[in-house]
């Protein structure tokens, strides 16, 4: 099956990002390809966030991708806001329903559902690395899933403490000897291409003593973290499982069409290769 051949009636996604990636574009249009749909995602960035969500708005443009640095600033644009996006007061994904705008939040969809197909028991401690959007939607999600006994790891006194009030977690400035059931690196550490690409954001006794090892870090997979956690033999959850959760739950709230598993998957590899 292969997609239809553009045309005045094809639909538009698109995503709107500071720095823009290729991750959401290949892995968006490779399903269109592959499932015969007749949609097209583009990726922009924008310095009037306002124009631009008027513009999908009075467009037609059926779903926009929502990145850093708007995902907060976008709430006071949509009509319609879902809890997934209230309840961390972030957005990443806008549907356009004939000019109405709902937002929702599937990074936070995402690791709830990772959280459940992993059968992680809520009696577990968490020790969270970050103070971010995306450690906001971790943390959250674990604390609205039953997780009570926590940590948040910040450098930022202001932010880390934030975050953990917020969640009802402690808070601490550095790792230090801190250990947990599980241990969530959702900070750029261990990114590719960036300045600590190389990096492990935990010491090898916390990763010694965790039970489960999970990075929101999606380029590369193997990150340094995950490459410790598998050789201490620790059950791992990738950043690249993340992305493509989340990324399949857009698609489906933009196209109608739930994507296979081995479809995510295969997505999922041509969008970080």
């Amino acid at each position: 099956m292969s997609r239809p051949p553009l045309s005045k009636d094809t639909t538009l996604c698109i995503s709107l990002a500071a720095r823009p990636s290729n991750i959401g574009t290949r892995f968006h249009n490779h399903l269109y390809e592959l499932l015969g749909l007749d949609f097209i995602y583009k990726a922009f960035s924008t310095t009037d966030l306002a124009a631009a969500i008027g513009g999908v708005r009075a467009l037609g443009i059926r779903g926009c991708s929502v990145s850093m640095p708007f995902k907060a600033d976008v709430l006071a644009l949509v009509d319609h806001v879902e809890p997934s996006a209230r309840a961390i007061n972030a957005v990443n994904t806008i549907v356009n329903d004939a000019g109405v705008l709902t937002a929702s939040n599937t990074d936070y969809l995402a690791i709830e559902g990772l959280i459940g197909s992993h059968g992680l028991a809520p009696d577990a401690t968490v020790l969270l690395h970050g103070s971010g959007g995306m450690a906001r939607a971790v943390g959250t999600a674990f604390r609205d899933n039953g997780f009570r006994q926590g940590v948040v790891v910040a450098r930022n006194p202001v932010d880390g403490q934030v975050l953990a009030e917020e969640l009802g977690y402690r808070w601490r400035p550095h790792v230090g000897g801190a250990t947990a059931a599980i241990i969530v690196n959702a900070t750029p550490v261990g990114m590719a291409g960036g300045p600590e690409e190389h990096d492990n954001p935990f010491g090898e006794s916390t990763v010694a003593a965790a039970e489960v090892v999970f990075d929101v870090v999606a380029v590369p997979s193997e990150t340094p973290l995950i490459a410790a956690g598998r050789a201490a033999g620790k059950r791992v959850i990738t950043g690249a499982e993340v992305i493509a959760l989340q990324a399949a739950e857009q698609f489906e709230r933009y196209t109608g069409v739930r994507p296979t598993a081995e479809q995510i998957a295969e997505a999922s590899a041509v969008s970080r290769a």
